[in-house]
């Protein structure tokens, strides 16, 4: 049986899911040593494929990391957005509550 030949790729580190966690890690770990090789590996399609919890991530520690974050979300907010959660039920859209800006 014929050998499979296979490419390989060298990493300092590698970073499993980039979900906040991951991206974070792999941020923190290139301002420290720009010189590290960090890979992040995600399964989904893109960053944010799998993000299913519905849990409200405050996205200020992101922000410390690289400021640059914060300016490209704030660009990427569309001017319907109110800060308010629906719930679609039998009777129609209802609002339940206002969202509590981000914490600074």
């Amino acid at each position: 049986m014929a050998e499979i030949e296979r490419e390989t790729m060298e990493y300092d580190v590698v970073i499993v899911g980039a979900g906040p966690a991951g991206l974070s890690a792999a941020i923190r770990l290139k301002q420290l040593d720009p010189d590290c090789n960090v890979v992040v590996l995600e399964k989904g399609s893109e960053v944010g494929a799998h993000i299913l919890s519905g849990a409200v991530l405050d996205p200020c520690g992101l922000d410390a990391l690289d400021p640059r974050l914060e300016r490209q979300r704030r660009a990427a907010q569309h001017a319907g957005d109110r800060g308010q959660f629906l719930h679609a039920g039998r009777g129609g859209q209802a609002a339940h509550a206002q969202l509590r800006p981000c914490r600074r």
